[in-house]
């Protein structure tokens, strides 16, 4: 799957509003990314017309099943990536805001060390965001 950054974005924004709300909009959209509303407007009419979106006749804002790989792969990669630079110390908005950066660069056999590396370690991934604690600090 070869898709620009920003669409990669939107379509994480999509599923995280999702599971948060239960329906997504373009205003939510917008508001959870900081863009305009017209600039919103205009990528979501690509992402649709590329199969990655559809909206119904109340104009929310679905996921398609090429959409949803995506956003579920940059979700798990940021999710992965903050908690990892946050057990090395760095604080929530700085490792999440980092996250962000690196997750659309990383490559996915770097990805998979990082992921195989945690669970060796004893990390467990749970869905949800927050989503990476080690499995000693539960039973402690």
């Amino acid at each position: 799957m070869n898709i620009h950054e920003s669409a990669e974005d939107y379509l994480e924004s999509i599923y995280m509003l999702d599971m948060e709300k239960g329906f997504v909009r373009s205003i939510d959209i917008a508001n959870s990314l900081g863009y305009s509303k017209p600039s919103v407007s205009v990528a979501m009419k690509q992402l649709e017309e590329n199969g990655y979106i559809r909206r119904d006749g109340d104009r929310l804002i679905h996921l398609e099943e090429k959409g949803l790989a995506i956003a579920k792969r940059i979700y798990e990669r940021h999710e992965t990536l903050a908690a990892i630079l946050m057990s090395l110390g760095v604080s929530r908005e700085t490792a999440y805001k980092d996250a962000c950066k690196m997750e659309h660069d990383i490559s996915d056999e770097s990805f998979r060390c990082i992921q195989n590396h945690m669970l060796a370690h004893g990390w467990t991934i749970e869905p949800g965001g927050e989503a990476h604690k080690k499995a000693h600090t539960d039973k402690q």
